[in-house]
């Protein structure tokens, strides 16, 4: 028995925001002092670090549950399952649903629960939870999927990644300019062919814990009562390239499968240069330089997405949306991840 994603779909945002859309924030230092640079400049090093030129926002109405389910109905849609014989719907987020101008998340009921009821799936037996893994969660629900599916636990899984970054970003931090909404999922069932191969996964809390963390508003005159997302950016940079090859490397071992095989890296899109450098030193571990288009990127228009940065870039492979990239039947390709824990994971599937 083996595991095959035999469905994918995702939900791309309407709202397009381009760097320039930044001009009119007010940047401040962690101290609340005015940042030394002009927006323009804040702009044009931004591009050239992330890679990042524009991102997508929900609308006003829409939450992480809402973006979720539709992509999860694409995801159904496009495997041709009966919704009603899933066992498992794993909904890897971060920060719930924060509605547009709330101060709280609601995570009560779970979001995997609400996808359930929007979906109307009435068996009971299809057990509905959330997964909170940081960026790298739907990587990590992956890994879960097959697990109950190797234990006999389960046949079918639904697995979504979904986040609205922007309900949490602080807009007087330019870190805000990296976040961005989406969402992805995948149908993942039990199969005779080769499919899912290999996985590592970590969890480095010792130091590290704290490298992302939520945090109030740059803007000392903000409200106290709300916190955004805050990070360690260095400190996050730095860990990756010590930690994600070598995952990345170990998962190889175990599958037994030499890196010439590798035929596209599928890396949560984080920022541009960090992601170049981490699949550089990757191939370094074996005295080589990466090929010609072994990466395929998204973060140029759609931003970090969190957990969603994963699934909606495979889906747009999937359907061939990704210039100059495409998957064949029978390619072997490299998921790899890291986020908030800190916690890295990778994966080898057989497409």
């Amino acid at each position: 028995m083996n595991i095959r994603i035999t469905g994918s779909g995702s939900y791309i945002p309407t709202e397009r925001v381009t760097n320039l859309d930044f001009a009119k924030h007010n940047f401040l230092n962690a101290d609340g002092t005015p940042f030394p640079y002009s927006n323009e400049d804040v702009a044009r090093k931004f591009l050239g670090i992330t890679g990042i030129e524009e991102r997508r926002y929900v609308t006003n109405d829409l939450t992480t549950s809402d973006i979720g389910t539709i992509a999860a109905q694409k995801a159904i849609a496009n495997s041709g399952i009966d919704i009603e014989t899933l066992d498992y719907i794993i909904f890897a987020h971060n920060f719930g649903n924060v509605k547009h101008g709330a101060i709280q998340a609601d995570t009560v009921p779970s979001l995997a629960t609400r996808v359930k009821h929007s979906l109307k799936i009435k068996n009971p037996k299809c057990v509905a939870y959330d997964l909170l893994f940081g960026c790298p969660g739907w990587v990590e629900g992956f890994i879960q999927a097959q697990a109950f599916i190797k234990a006999g636990m389960a046949k079918k899984c639904l697995v979504i990644g979904a986040e609205t970054l922007s309900r949490v970003s602080d807009k007087s931090d330019r870190d805000s300019m990296i976040y961005s909404d989406g969402a992805g999922a995948t149908v993942i069932e039990a199969t005779q062919d080769e499919g899912f191969l290999a996985y590592e996964s970590a969890t480095f809390a010792y130091e590290e814990a704290f490298y992302l963390h939520f945090g109030n508003s740059y803007n000392k005159d903000s409200n106290p009562d709300i916190r955004y997302i805050k990070m360690y950016g260095r400190k996050i940079y730095e860990f990756a390239l010590n930690h994600v090859p070598a995952a990345m490397k170990s998962c190889l071992e175990k599958a037994g499968v030499s890196i010439e095989q590798v035929k596209k890296i599928l890396i949560h899109q984080a920022n541009e240069k960090m992601d170049e450098a981490i699949v550089q030193r990757f191939y370094k571990l074996y005295g080589q330089t990466p090929p010609e288009g072994i990466m395929p990127m998204s973060i140029q228009w759609l931003g970090n997405s969190s957990v969603a940065t994963i699934p909606t870039l495979y889906d747009s492979l999937v359907r061939g949306e990704v210039k100059n990239h495409q998957l064949n039947k029978g390619d072997i390709l490299l998921f790899a991840s890291v986020g908030s824990g800190m916690n890295i994971n990778a994966i080898l599937y057989k497409f």
